[in-house]
């Protein structure tokens, strides 16, 4: 029985060596090899092997990570206070850098977002910030993926979610929506009356030429007026109606 320590002592030395010096990474993940303190190479997926106790492993996530970005206060070019917010879509592309280059590379990308977003919301006027959230949008992509490009970091995509505004604002801005829209419909109205008018006029017009197509509206509105109403109606006739009648009589 004596005898079989010394296997017993050689397995479990070999297991433990095994269980400390075998890693295995998923297709998303990248591990970058310390050996005594210096970084010899970047591994992954699959099976790695490291020396106990001379070999340190940090594990990079590859995949796409999304960070929202807290509310910030903002106050525009026009001097109004804002609170903006935004999201951030980012990934590693380069695990070594981000490891070497930045101690926490997720708390300095949010960092730089925070303050990206107050530096670009700031430089712009309300009406600029509310109306052209696209040219925000890219204009933050573009300073974060400039400025997280040293640590292996690429910005695919930033998008301000909901900017909060003042209640006096919110009052101001309803007021301004409801007169523009009362402007729109006053310019539309007199827009239809200067039609009418002018189908009124190119109406005149055409029955000055043809004397007998006024006679005849004449006597249109009449029958009009007779169903219409059924009390008696007092229409007074103009003398001009008979004008053609008595012609065609002194004719005859």
């Amino acid at each position: 029985m004596s005898e079989m320590y010394p296997v017993i002592i050689v397995v479990v030395l070999v297991v433990m060596f095994l269980a400390s010096a075998i890693r295995i990474l998923n297709e998303y993940e990248r591990a970058v090899i310390f050996r005594l303190g210096r970084v010899i190479d970047t591994k992954g997926p699959g099976l790695i092997i490291l020396i106990p106790i001379v070999d340190k492993m940090v594990k990079i996530d590859m995949r796409t990570i999304t960070m929202d970005v807290p509310a910030q206060d903002v106050i525009t070019r026009d001097n109004v206070s804002i609170k903006v917010n935004a999201v951030v879509y980012f990934r590693v592309v380069d695990a070594n850098p981000a490891v070497i280059g930045v101690e926490n590379y997720l708390y300095a990308t949010s960092q730089l977002a925070q303050t990206t977003l107050r530096s670009v919301c700031g430089q712009m006027e309300l009406d600029e910030i509310l109306s052209e959230r696209e040219k925000i949008n890219l204009q933050l992509q573009e300073i974060l993926d400039r400025s997280t490009d040293p640590w292996g970091i690429k910005v695919s995509l930033v998008e301000v979610k909901h900017i909060d505004l003042p209640e006096e604002m919110k009052r101001a801005m309803a007021k301004q929506a409801e007169a523009e829209r009362e402007r729109r419909a006053k310019v539309i109205n007199a827009e239809g009356e200067f039609q009418a008018a002018q189908k009124l006029i190119e109406a005149a017009a055409l029955m000055e030429t043809q004397p007998m197509s006024l006679q005849l509206r004449y006597l249109q509105t009449l029958n009009q007026i007779a169903s219409e109403n059924n009390s008696t109606t007092v229409f007074p006739i103009p003398i001009d109606l008979f004008k053609p009648f008595l012609r065609l009589a002194e004719k005859a």
